[in-house]
């Protein structure tokens, strides 16, 4: 790392063999490329988590608290179906979003870098977004207006995960991966704090913080959402500015190579299709559970109706915790000794047996005792699974839409969860969850050994 652009100078083209991490610096002489400069690197280390927090506060206040509450609201019970419909529709908008902003993305030319358009973008729109579905009367619009949210977050998210393959080395990609990853569980800390109803004294934090408490859990969170969003995405392109990319190469649009483009040959990049499916497969197992949490803890664990909020709250902040303490302490563990397979098959093992506590131990306890390991388990999965696929990418130039199509392994199993769970709630009861979740889980963790490229 031994030269940067200054903060406004425009890049060289891409070249076509560039690795993925590496940024293009003009260096003045036509030389190669060369990694981000540790003093933008210190720049990211602070915006991009702030920035995925404001993201997962989005999808985890929304999914695991407003819209089971705005379900219930709407059809005055907690009708496992209805919540199904709603999540789906928005699931399947997220799926098209990702890739589509992600190439969109590739292809921008702005004095603003290609991101941070887009980011900014999608942010204000989603925002609105927000403000419209706080205000969904039945529950054909609350699908309508959760989809089109995600159609449009994605686009942020999409933007927002091509900045490590764009400007963080190799040699960092396992703590640039647990920065990303803290996005989840801190994002979930948020949510239960403000929006589930946990009071903040329960966990030490007095004054303001233990007053949000269930103040949120309602239009306003919505409104609060939005406006974090926004205010993180505006921080993000301002505090740590991507380079012009005006002088970067552009392509005459064909609407048919756009979409050919989306296709990425499992035969031609098999390691990219197999870290495709086993995050495919991790996050299934995971979502088969997360998305009747609130519904299975009221029916199932049978907590009464004045307790639900603050417990689902309370064992999110628990699961959250335990995740940021293994990310931090395994993404620098994975940069020094160069290997994130053992760290993925690790995390899918102990998160399959954690999965089984519950099955012998139905109480509040036990969901506790769950969601300690199991927070531990996705912790060390989070830490090392941005470096994975960072490490995978076929082409720099396409990050953007390559990143939006591995997303879809995040954005698939919100599709198929409510389906898969409610058919294992039809057929098992509640309890059938836990054995189902723990094998898809692990099936998706052994599936990291097929990745013949990284360690």
């Amino acid at each position: 790392m031994t030269h940067s652009l200054p903060e406004n100078a425009p890049a060289a083209p891409v070249p076509a063999a560039s690795a993925p991490g590496t940024v293009v610096a003009d260096r003045g002489d036509g030389g190669a490329a060369t990694p981000a400069a540790p003093a933008r690197l210190g720049r990211l280390h602070a915006t991009l988590p702030v920035a995925n927090i404001a993201l997962y506060l989005l999808w985890f206040g929304v999914g695991s608290f407003l819209l089971p509450l705005q379900v219930a609201r709407i059809t005055g019970t907690n009708d496992t179906a209805a919540l199904s419909t709603a999540s789906t529709v928005g699931a399947v908008l997220a799926t098209v979003g990702n890739p589509v902003f992600g190439q969109l993305s590739d292809r921008t030319r702005s004095r603003f870098g290609r991101r941070a358009p887009w980011i900014l973008l999608c942010a204000v729109l989603g925002a609105l977004a927000l403000v419209g579905q706080a205000h969904a009367a039945s529950i054909a619009m609350l699908g309508l207006s959760w989809g089109v949210v995600q159609f449009i977050m994605n686009g942020y998210q999409a933007a927002l995960t091509a900045t490590m393959p764009d400007r963080v080395p190799a040699a960092r990609y396992g703590t640039f991966s647990a920065l990303v990853g803290l996005g989840v569980p801190l994002g979930t800390i948020a949510a239960a704090l403000v929006i589930g109803g946990v009071p903040g004294e329960k966990f030490g934090f007095a004054g303001v913080i233990g007053g949000f408490g269930g103040r949120f859990a309602g239009e306003n969170g919505y409104y609060l959402i939005a406006a974090v969003v926004v205010a993180a995405a505006v921080m993000f392109v301002i505090v740590s500015p991507d380079r012009d990319a005006r002088a970067l190469p552009r392509e005459r649009f064909s609407l048919r190579a756009f979409l050919a483009n989306f296709w990425v040959s499992p035969k031609g990049h098999p390691d990219f299709g197999w870290a495709f499916l086993s995050r495919l497969g991790v996050m299934l197992g995971y979502f088969i559970v997360l998305t009747y949490n609130m519904f299975l803890l009221a029916e199932h664990i049978e907590v009464p109706p004045q307790d639900l909020l603050p417990t689902v709250g309370f064992l999110m902040i628990v699961n959250a915790v335990c995740t940021v303490i293994a990310s931090v302490v395994v993404g620098p563990v994975a940069d020094r000794v160069g290997r994130v397979k053992p760290f993925v098959l690790t995390s899918g093992i102990v998160a399959a047996l954690a999965l089984t506590l519950p099955m012998v131990w139905p109480t509040v306890d036990g969901m506790l005792a769950y969601n300690i390991a199991g927070g531990l388990a996705f912790g060390v999965y989070m830490a090392v699974d941005m470096a994975l696929i960072t490490k995978v990418l076929p082409r720099t130039e396409d990050a953007g839409k390559d990143m939006g199509v591995i997303n879809i392994a995040n954005a698939g199993p919100q599709i198929l969860a409510p389906s898969v769970a409610g058919w294992i709630v039809a057929a098992g009861g509640y309890e059938a969850l836990f054995p189902v979740a723990a094998v898809v889980s692990l099936i998706g963790a052994v599936g990291v050994l097929r990745v013949r490229g990284v360690r």
